[in-house]
């Protein structure tokens, strides 16, 4: 019976996270930069059959490993060419990263809801569901890392799980190479405070670990052979250890950065968060205690200390954070223990966060979906902190079902993405090049920096430089692209203007 149970609650996990990770998934634009280096790379394995010598617009790919541009590929051969395709390997693997944690849970905690509660509350993280939904590698990577762990503590009773740990490994550094070091050394740690170290004498574990890393081994080792030094160089030297000691392309902040990603994102299950690790300490001699405390101190110092600094490096983190805070939200709901004034100030401050979100969108960004989210924010909120005030743990399932229909409808909406209005939008700007110029062609433009996702939906290669420069490559018979400022500072005699869109012009020579 307990089995069966246990099977419901995975499945009806799983399909709660398929939901929340596929609503959407292609209503807008692949971004910059990941997803439209990616794309890029991905179309063109999909283009030339090419899969073990990934390249970018014909150059090598060496910066990350192509298990995530493979499984792009594969989709693209399948399903065609477009952004749910781009995103679906990603954000598939990780939704499959909920029921995993619930049973990594089962197996830490000893008990159902503490379990449960903590995959309620990764699947309800806003950061873990919007950047999984991206294609990017941090979220599949936490996938095979819960999978991993799961392993690691099923061996313990079942020792031909001890198999998938060597799988798991291959797995992530297939998908993101040296980030494997931080994450198994946490596992070995692990292993070693939890004095799970007869583990080492299994059998199976050598036998994963020999055939689960031979396919990551044997693809490095090509590389090398291919490309000799200089993949060593750009692979590990600037895309790894660089990366530890200094700030890579400007990629920097304090060292409390992370923390104030969390504060950001985190909420409202941040505030249920210090009982968590509290909790956490006190059975610290428990599997779960010092799973967390490892896991979150150990990943958390690391990049805290990291010379380059980007939001989504943080990522897992979350899973230990969930597990902490799951076991938090099970002692309240066994105990009804906690501090009830400052839940109901905190609540009914997100309240009004909800009736301002409603206004903001009523007056500047008139999205039906996104008022009605913050409705639906600011009636969890207020029911919440009624609740909480009446110390009734029922206000922990209103917050979780509050916060699920919050984050599906964010993701239905058109604004999931919001880094992309940032800068100006690619596709008509695509569109105009698309039309007019054969693809592959090197085009110049005025724009300061490249964007990946100009490139993959213009289908050439937009290179930015200097007015100097645009006007050699005018007289070089260039195509360019220029904003109206620029145009009007350069001498471009014998021009012809194919079209504008969105603040651009593109130009040719007559000549040509």
């Amino acid at each position: 019976m307990r089995s069966f149970q246990q099977k419901e609650y995975f499945f009806g996990l799983f399909v709660a996270s398929l939901i929340l990770w596929l609503i959407g998934l292609g209503n807008l634009p692949l971004r910059d930069w990941d997803e439209g280096t990616y794309a890029i790379v991905a179309r063109e394995i999909y283009r030339t059959g090419n899969w073990l010598y990934p390249t970018i617009q014909g150059d090598p790919f060496l910066l990350k490993p192509p298990l995530m541009q493979w499984l792009i590929a594969l989709c693209y051969h399948i399903f065609g060419v477009q952004e749910f395709t781009t995103r679906f390997p990603g954000a598939f693997l990780t939704a499959l990263g909920v029921p995993l944690l619930y049973l990594i849970g089962r197996l830490a905690f000893k008990e159902n809801l503490p379990a449960l509660f903590s995959a309620l509350v990764y699947l309800t993280l806003l950061p873990v569901v919007r950047h999984g939904r991206l294609a990017m590698l941090d979220g599949m990577t936490i996938s095979f890392f819960l999978l991993l762990l799961f392993c690691v503590l099923k061996a313990k009773d079942h020792k031909k799980y001890a198999l998938g740990i060597g799988f798991c490994l291959g797995l992530i550094t297939l998908t993101k190479g040296m980030l494997v070091v931080v994450l198994g050394g946490i596992v070995c740690l692990f292993i070693i405070v939890n004095q799970q170290l007869a583990l080492l004498k299994n059998p199976f574990l050598w036998i994963g670990m020999v055939l689960g890393n031979f396919p990551a081994v044997a693809w490095y080792f090509a590389q090398w052979q291919h490309y000799g030094n200089i993949f060593l160089a750009v692979h590990f030297q600037s895309q790894a250890f660089d990366r530890l000691g200094k700030a890579v392309e400007g990629n920097t902040g304090p060292v409390w950065y992370y923390l104030l990603e969390i504060l950001k994102y985190g909420f409202p299950w941040l505030l249920f968060l210090p009982g968590g690790l509290y909790l956490s300490w006190k059975n610290r001699d428990t599997v779960w205690g010092c799973l967390i405390l490892i896991g979150t101190i150990v990943y958390f110092a690391i990049v805290s200390l990291m010379g380059t600094k980007l939001p989504w490096y943080i990522m897992p983190v979350y899973p230990f954070l969930a597990l902490a805070i799951g076991a938090n939200l099970s002692y309240i709901w066994q105990n009804g223990q906690f501090k009830s004034k400052f839940l109901t100030g905190f609540l009914a401050f997100l309240v009004i966060v909800g009736l301002a979100g409603c206004a903001y969108f009523s007056i500047f960004d008139k999205q039906p979906l996104l008022i009605v989210m913050s409705v639906v924010l600011a009636i969890t909120m207020g029911i919440t902190s009624w609740l909480v005030n009446q110390h009734n743990r029922q206000f922990i399932p209103v917050l979780f079902t509050g916060m699920y229909l919050v984050l599906a409808m964010l993701m239905s909406s058109q604004s999931w993405i919001w880094e992309l209005n940032e800068k100006f939008p690619v596709l008509p700007v695509a569109a105009l090049i698309r039309d007019n110029v054969p693809p592959g062609t090197q085009i110049y433009t005025s724009f300061a920096y490249g964007r990946p996702s100009l490139d993959f939906y213009s289908d050439c290669k937009i290179i930015p430089a200097s007015i100097a420069d645009l006007q050699d490559k005018f007289a070089d018979k260039s195509y360019l692209l220029l904003d109206k400022e620029i145009l009007q500072k350069m001498n471009l005699k014998q021009s012809k203007i194919i079209g504008e869109a969105k603040g651009f012009t593109l130009i040719s020579s007559l000549i040509n």
